[in-house]
């Protein structure tokens, strides 16, 4: 048995390619992070309200910045990791003329919301932010719907955030430079099971 490392991932990022966008054709999400081939949990009603949601607020708060959904960014430099995000904040255009898997660097957040399902505490709550400091995403906003609060990943640092807020559903939670606005939380109590 071969043992998959960040050293020895499960395929090239060429293959998986190849496998993502024939999966993508029959209704189902995959990203490769840290070597390994996942399974991303197509999104229920919840899940996209918090997305509304969360994309009302940035075009309030944001007008020059648009929140992309399901945005293809290749994470993890050295490993060719490739992350779809549920949002990733970025400026306007930021991805024009770009493939399905873009450079990370314009952007100033990503987001998760947590779908319900085996993978997501090993998925949004391990590998993403780990992949995501090393890219240098400045903020990994997670909205984790199973213990209903809200986690800021901030100050990336090598492989590891730095810093880490966690605000039950409900609190208000500021979203640092570069975002800089607030958001009120209260509304998301709505959208959990």
């Amino acid at each position: 048995m071969v043992t998959v490392t960040e050293d020895r991932p499960q395929m090239l990022a060429e293959e998986f390619e190849r496998i993502a966008a024939a999966a993508e054709r029959e209704g189902v999400r995959m990203e490769f992070i840290h070597g390994r081939l996942g399974v991303k949990a197509v999104p229920d009603g919840d899940h996209d309200e918090i997305i509304r949601w969360l994309m009302e607020h940035c075009m309030q708060h944001r007008p020059d910045l648009w929140l992309y959904p399901e945005r293809g960014l290749r994470v993890e430099q050295y490993r060719k990791g490739h992350a779809k995000p549920d949002g990733a904040l970025a400026t306007k255009g930021a991805f024009a003329g770009q493939g399905e898997w873009a450079d990370p660097g314009q952007v100033l957040m990503v987001v998760e919301v947590t779908s319900y399902d085996s993978d997501t505490d090993k998925r949004d709550r391990e590998e993403k932010p780990v992949a995501y400091a090393q890219t240098g995403i400045p903020l990994y906003l997670l909205i984790d719907r199973d213990t209903c609060e809200t986690l800021l990943y901030t100050e990336p640092d090598g492989g590891t955030y730095a810093s880490l807020l966690r605000r039950p559903f409900g609190r208000t939670v500021h979203l640092p430079e570069p975002v800089g606005f607030d958001l009120d939380t209260e509304p998301l109590k709505d959208w959990v099971r």
